[in-house]
C-alpha cells in the first residue's frame, strides 16, 4: 500500500470511529457506552466474536469485488451497544468514490413504520381509534366499491360490488384494506391507478397528496376489506390522514413530534442542497448482470430522476417518500426495541409498540415462509422461525431501493443493511447478511428482553 492509500485508509477508519462514538450516545440504553470505548471494545461488550464479525466486513467487502453492489453500509446494535458499523464498497464506481457511514440513502418502504408510528402517536393524543372508518376523516371513502371483473384486454372494462363495510385505520395498517399498488402492483391496479394518475409515491410533482388520495377512493377495491393480504397504497393514505387529523404536513409532524426529539438530523422527504453530496448515487443492475448508473427508469415505468429527493415538492408520501442514514434509522428502530423510549424521550408507549410488533392478521396468508404481519411489520412467527436465524418476534422491513432492518427483541438486537440498486437479482445478500450478524453472537443478551414473544 503507497503512502496516499495508507493516509486514505486512516482517514476513513478515524472517520467510522467518529460515527460509532456518536452514534453510540445517540441509542445508548445503558451506562456502558462511552465515548473512549473502541469499536473491538464495543462488539465484545455486546456479547459478539470480534473474529467472526470480522467474517461479515470480508463478506460486504466480497460483494462489491464480484460486482453485485457497488457498495453498502452495515450497522448491528445489541444492548445498545453499536457493535458493528461498516461501510463497504463505493458511492460512485466509476470515481472510485468511497462509501461513508453517514451516507443519505433514499429508503422508500421503510417510510411505512415511521407512518405507523405517527398513526399511533395521534391515537394516543385521543385523536383517533384504530378501528375507526377511513369515511370519518375523508368522507370519499364511504360506501366504496370492490372490483368484480376486469377486462385485460381494454383495461377499462369493469364490473364491481359495493363493499360490504368501510375501510378502517387498523386494515390500513395491516394491508388488508383492498388497495392495491400504482406501478408495482396487480395488473389490475397498476392499469386502474395508472388511467386515474395515482402515483406510487416517488418523486411527485405537481400534485396534492389529499386530491390524490380521494381519487383513490373512487377506484374500486380489489377485494373486500379485511378478506386478503394486498400491499398496496394503504400507509400513503394514512399519510393522509395525520395531515388532516394533525392539521400538520407530514413533513412536520413527523419533524417535530418523532426526528427532532430521536435526533434524527439527517431523515427528509427532501434531502437539502447542503447535503447533497452525501446522497449515495443509485445504481441498477443490467440484464447481463452488470451494475450500472441509473438512467432515472425507477419502479417499473415510473420515470423519475435519480435525485429526486433533492427536489422541491410537498407530496409528502408515507409509504415510500423518505431518504435518511443508517445511524439516523437505527435510533428509530432502537427505540422501537425499548418499547417506545430513547435517552429520556418517550414516542410512543410500549403498549402501542406490542400492538405493533404482534400478529394482527388472523389466518391471512402474508408470505410463503408463513410469518406474521402486525401493524405496519413483518414478523418472524412461531412457523416461520424454524427457517432462519432470528428469533420468534423478530420484526422488519426494507425499501425498494434495497435497504433492509430486523430487530430482534430477544436478543436485543437490531440490525441494518442498506445498498442503493434498483433493480437487483442479488436478494440472497439480504440473507447472507442476516446469517452472518446471528452466526457472530457469542454470548446471550445481557438485558431483559422487554418485547420478546
Amino acid at each position: 500500500m503507497n503512502r496516499s492509500s495508507s493516509v486514505r485508509s486512516s482517514f476513513r477508519r478515524l472517520r467510522c470511529f467518529t460515527a460509532l462514538v456518536v452514534l453510540s450516545a445517540a441509542v445508548s440504553t445503558t451506562p456502558q457506552a462511552s465515548a473512549t470505548t473502541t469499536p473491538r471494545e464495543a462488539s465484545v461488550q455486546a456479547g459478539f466474536s470480534v473474529d467472526r464479525l470480522a467474517r461479515l466486513e470480508k463478506s460486504m467487502n466480497d460483494w462489491v469485488q464480484r460486482g453485485w453492489i457497488p457498495g453498502c453500509v452495515a450497522l448491528v446494535i445489541r444492548d445498545g451497544h453499536v457493535a458493528f458499523f461498516r461501510a463497504a464498497g463505493y458511492d460512485d464506481v466509476e470515481a472510485r468514490k468511497p462509501l461513508q457511514t453517514d451516507a443519505i440513502f433514499r429508503i422508500a418502504s421503510q417510510t411505512k413504520a415511521v407512518t405507523s408510528v405517527a398513526i399511533m402517536m395521534l391515537m394516543e393524543d385521543g385523536r383517533l381509534l384504530l378501528d375507526d372508518p377511513v369515511s370519518k376523516y375523508l368522507p370519499a371513502y364511504r360506501k366504496q366499491q370492490v372490483l368484480a371483473s376486469f377486462n385485460a384486454a381494454d383495461g377499462t372494462t369493469t364490473t364491481t360490488v359495493p363493499a360490504k363495510r368501510d375501510i378502517t385505520i387498523r386494515d390500513l395498517l395491516t394491508h388488508t384494506s383492498g388497495l392495491g399498488y400504482a406501478v408495482i402492483g396487480s395488473r389490475e391496479a397498476t392499469t386502474l391507478y395508472g388511467k386515474a394518475n395515482i402515483p406510487a409515491g416517488l418523486g411527485v410533482h405537481g400534485d396534492d397528496l389529499l386530491a390524490a388520495m380521494n381519487r383513490l377512493a373512487a377506484i374500486p377495491l380489489m377485494h373486500q376489506p379485511g378478506e386478503r393480504w394486498t400491499y398496496g397504497l394503504n400507509t400513503d393514505l394514512l399519510g393522509c390522514l395525520v395531515e388532516q387529523i394533525s392539521g400538520q404536513s407530514l413533513d412536520a409532524f413527523f419533524r417535530e413530534r418523532i426526528f427532532q426529539p430521536l435526533g434524527m438530523n439527517d431523515t427528509y422527504f427532501r434531502v437539502p442542497d447542503a447535503k447533497a453530496g452525501r446522497l449515495v448515487q443509485l445504481y441498477r443492475e443490467t440484464s447481463a448482470g452488470k451494475l450500472e448508473k441509473h438512467p432515472g427508469q425507477v419502479l417499473g415505468d415510473q420515470t423519475i430522476a435519480p435525485n429526486y429527493p433533492l427536489e422541491d415538492h410537498t407530496y409528502f408520501s408515507g409509504g415510500a417518500g423518505l431518504s435518511s442514514t443508517i445511524s439516523d434509522y437505527g435510533a428509530f428502530l432502537q427505540m422501537l426495541l425499548n418499547g417506545g423510549t430513547l435517552n429520556g424521550h418517550r414516542i410512543l408507549s410500549a403498549s402501542s409498540v406490542r400492538l405493533m410488533t404482534q400478529h394482527q392478521i388472523g389466518t391471512l396468508g402474508f408470505n410463503s415462509a408463513g410469518d406474521d404481519f402486525g401493524l405496519g411489520f413483518g414478523i418472524v412467527s412461531e412457523r416461520s422461525e424454524r427457517r432462519t436465524p432470528s428469533s420468534r418476534g423478530t420484526f422488519s422491513w426494507g425499501g425498494a431501493f434495497a435497504t433492509s432492518y430486523w430487530v430482534d427483541p430477544t436478543e436485543r438486537m437490531v440490525f441494518i443493511l442498506y445498498r442503493q440498486v434498483q433493480p437487483t437479482t442479488k436478494g440472497e445478500v439480504v440473507e447472507l447478511f442476516r446469517n452472518l450478524v446471528y452466526q457472530a453472537i457469542e454470548s446471550p443478551a445481557k438485558s431483559t428482553p422487554s418485547l420478546a414473544r
